[in-house]
């Protein structure tokens, strides 16, 4: 179920699924905990079997490529749509959140999700022992491979991307 699906159902609670491996993510983790909240956030380890157990249904592969927040009526936010919505569940930020729901304020939330995608991706594999590795995907078709930088790939029908059926 998409977000766009179920607009109009009310959230009353919200699952942060987030790579605990990260430090950035761990850091934004422990950040979110101490925020007062409008709207309450679970905030769940990535692939982790508290998560498999809670949405089942889940690409839990790409959770931990790409920050994925799930909504208590099924609605799942993936990228910069997942921050606006964290955003939206704080006290303190839920205004920053209305401005970057507009379309400038999108293309802002855009840019700082792949800004911390390339931080993440700076501080995986460090030599005397990394965090992880590979590389990180968007579902919009954006690629950052720490070798070759940002690159975008257009979903097609034929490798089954397409949104139009």
């Amino acid at each position: 179920m998409t977000a766009e699906a179920t607009a109009a159902q009310a959230v009353r609670r919200l699952t942060v699924l987030y790579d605990a491996d990260c430090p950035l993510c761990a850091h934004v983790r422990h950040w979110l905990a101490r925020q007062r909240q409008l709207v309450p956030l679970d905030l769940v380890p990535a692939g982790s079997e508290e998560a498999r157990r809670r949405f089942p249904g889940l690409d839990h592969r790409g959770t931990l490529d790409e920050i994925t927040v799930v909504a208590d009526g099924g609605q799942v936010y993936r990228g910069p749509a997942a921050w606006v919505v964290t955003l939206w569940a704080l006290a303190e930020h839920r205004p920053l959140a209305h401005r970057l729901a507009t379309p400038a304020g999108a293309r802002f939330a855009r840019g700082a999700a792949l800004a911390a995608a390339k931080w993440r991706e700076g501080h995986r594999d460090r030599p005397g022992g990394g965090w992880g590795g590979g590389v990180y995907r968007t579902a919009d078709g954006w690629t950052y491979d720490p070798q070759h930088g940002w690159s975008r790939t257009t979903p097609s029908c034929a490798d089954g991307s397409c949104t139009t059926g």
